[in-house]
């Protein structure tokens, strides 16, 4: 459940920051995926069709609430708390992608 919001009035760049960053998690998930199905599918571990199977899982569709709930925790700091719109999660991502 995403908590309850404090009062703001976001602003025209934070909004704009807000959409930029929603389209690039998009962009980068999408990619992800797309390069993970295409690889099993190729090394024959995924069957067609068995992605569309695990829509019911109970066990993917909790993981799938939490990591909703915490993503919409970030996206809903960039309109709240960050200063500069023009970098909304700076903080969360790593300049060094080896450290992860």
């Amino acid at each position: 459940m995403i908590p309850n919001l404090p009062p703001m009035q976001p602003d025209i760049g934070r909004l704009t920051g807000l959409v930029f960053e929603l389209a690039a998690q998009l962009h980068i998930e999408r990619t992800g995926r797309l390069a993970l199905e295409t690889a099993l599918e190729r090394a024959g571990a995924l069957a067609p069709g068995a992605l569309t199977a695990l829509a019911d899982d109970a066990a993917l569709l909790s993981r799938s609430r939490g990591e909703l709930e915490a993503s919409m925790r970030k996206l809903l700091r960039v309109l709240g708390d960050d200063p500069d719109p023009r970098t909304p999660l700076s903080g969360d991502v790593p300049t060094n992608p080896s450290s992860t």
